[in-house]
């Protein structure tokens, strides 16, 4: 590891690492690589690919691939940050995952008309990406240390900002790129924006802070908890009830895979990763006390910090079930909307970037101090529970211009905004926030590990809207549906509302007993 002597320097007087142009400029060409190809995903699937599936399936059907691929992007930071922690470091787990980034980009140019090829393409976009995805923001974090962690969250509003640039010019551009010129120029594209991505990040490697990777721990999270189910209690402490709930979620994991043919393989292995984790987790926490002696106290208390975390992290999953239906469902919905005829639906995507760029210096020049002089503490908890909120409204205002269109009134598409404004509002509150927030918590061994945790409230975030697709397939369900007047759309929009008003009450609660931790490293 690259070492600094440790100072005192007062906030205006810290310094920026120089290194940090390298990884945000790096981050705006991936970023537009990403969105460039997965903005005009849906629109691909409905209007090439799945064209041999009958129309009225092929919505869903759509809908399903993309929801799946969004999952494996999500899924599998798990996978980089354990490679980087444990063996290589972030540094050239990165690089080799932006190779087979680049190769999975290549494989949608190519294969355009080969739905095996494309998902394969697909496959290795969400490998990659994933794999890259927490490991990129906790780099950032480890070019601070305590004397100029200050300046940790403005580069990490910065490092926001530049991948919403990068979402900006993909989303108005790809949209047009795919229509004028194809499925091969309009993938190729962002793959070529990827391979730049990659060439200047290893631009800078002589620059960089490296962590080095942690070795074999005999005190690591998992050891402490795998002592606390395992270990026998003492006096009155002898009962097994966190065992128990844990074993209860491994059978329950087990079961889930017969829904496979149902929801499928992705969707049912994300199920069962979530009974794994939930009943493991609350189990483990039951049970921690008992792992004292066996593992330092210093091992005990971390795994309790991570815990708590984890509990807030679900919490925002609902977010993420309605932030990733914008490039879903809210594109099907614009296609039953009057717009331009050279408008496409997908274009309207380009409204939340350019959004987030207008809103992250409003709040943070003009918003935040304002408040803060009426003597209104916006902490990071307050905000990210105030964003899950703001999606909510925002989903109720997108149900009832969805009632007004079954209704059978022509709706332009710039209702669409109000929506957009919303959802992007709520975005910048529990995105931007929720990055410095799970590097700043995690313990200086689980860096990646815990940014990967945050990722993966994302892909748990979209297994929600898998389930709640499955759930409509049912006829007894939409039967049950018919009878509140509502179309199956509809009454899913004003579902996922509620779903994430529920969400923001309760983690609202939760932040209330949460105490903040700093784990910038000190050298």
């Amino acid at each position: 590891m690259s070492h600094s002597t440790e100072t005192t320097q007062k906030p205006d007087q810290a310094k920026m690492p120089s290194q940090i142009p390298y990884i945000i400029a790096s981050e705006g060409c991936e970023r537009f690589s990403f969105y460039g190809m997965r903005n005009i995903l849906t629109v691909f699937l409905m209007t090439s690919l799945l064209l041999s599936i009958p129309e009225p399936l092929r919505k869903g059907m759509a809908k399903e691939v993309f929801h799946t691929f969004v999952i494996g992007v999500y899924f599998f930071p798990l996978l980089g940050g354990w490679l980087a922690d444990r063996y290589f470091g972030k540094y050239n787990t990165v690089l080799w995952l932006s190779l087979v980034y680049c190769a999975g980009h290549a494989c949608l140019a190519i294969f355009e008309d080969n739905r095996n090829g494309f998902y394969t393409g697909l496959f290795l976009i969400a490998l990659g990406s994933g794999g890259i995805k927490p490991l990129v923001s906790s780099f950032i974090g480890d070019q601070f240390d305590q004397s100029n962690r200050s300046l940790a969250q403005k580069v990490f509003d910065g490092f926001y900002w530049i991948i919403n640039f990068g979402s900006f010019f993909a989303s108005l551009l790809m949209p047009i790129f795919l229509k004028q010129f194809g499925a091969s120029i309009a993938f190729g594209i962002p793959g070529v924006l990827m391979f730049i991505a990659t060439v200047v990040f290893w631009l800078g490697r002589k620059k960089y802070v490296h962590v080095e990777p942690v070795a074999k721990d005999p005190h690591s999270f998992l050891n402490v908890v795998k002592t606390a189910l395992f270990a026998e209690g003492k006096g009155a402490d002898q009962g097994r009830s966190g065992y128990y709930l844990a074993l209860a979620g491994g059978v329950l994991a087990i079961a889930g895979m017969f829904l496979i043919p149902q929801i499928g393989i992705v969707a049912a292995l994300c199920l069962a990763l979530v009974f794994v984790l939930g009943f493991g987790g609350a189990g483990a926490w039951m049970q921690l006390e008992r792992a004292r002696g066996v593992h330092p106290d210093i091992a005990v208390d971390g795994v309790r910090s991570v815990l708590r975390i984890l509990v807030l992290f679900a919490l925002v999953t609902p977010f993420w079930s309605l932030f990733d239906q914008k490039a879903s469902t809210w594109v099907l919905q614009a296609d039953q909307m009057d717009k331009p005829s050279w408008f496409q639906s997908s274009m309207m995507q380009a409204l939340n970037p350019m959004l987030v760029m207008l809103l992250i210096p409003f709040n943070n020049l003009i918003l935040y101090p304002m408040l803060k002089r009426m003597g209104i503490e916006l902490t990071a908890l307050r905000r990210m529970g105030l964003g899950i909120a703001f999606s909510g409204i925002a989903w109720i205002v997108v149900g009832f211009m969805q009632l007004a269109i079954d209704g059978g009134n022509m709706l332009s598409i710039t209702w669409q905004i109000l929506p957009y404004a919303l959802l992007t509002f709520g975005e910048v509150l529990v995105s931007a926030t929720g990055l410095e927030f799970a590097y700043s918590q995690a313990p200086l061994a689980m860096k990646g590990v815990i940014m990967s945790f945050w990722n993966l409230s994302t892909t748990i975030g979209n297994l929600w809207v898998l389930l709640a697709n499955s759930s409509v397939k049912s006829e007894a369900v939409t039967e049950q549906i018919k009878t509140t007047g509502m179309s199956v759309t509809a009454f899913q929009m004003f579902f996922f509302a509620g779903f994430a008003l529920l969400a923001a009450f309760a983690f609202a609660a939760y932040a209330k007993k949460y105490t903040m931790l700093n784990n910038y490293r000190r050298v």
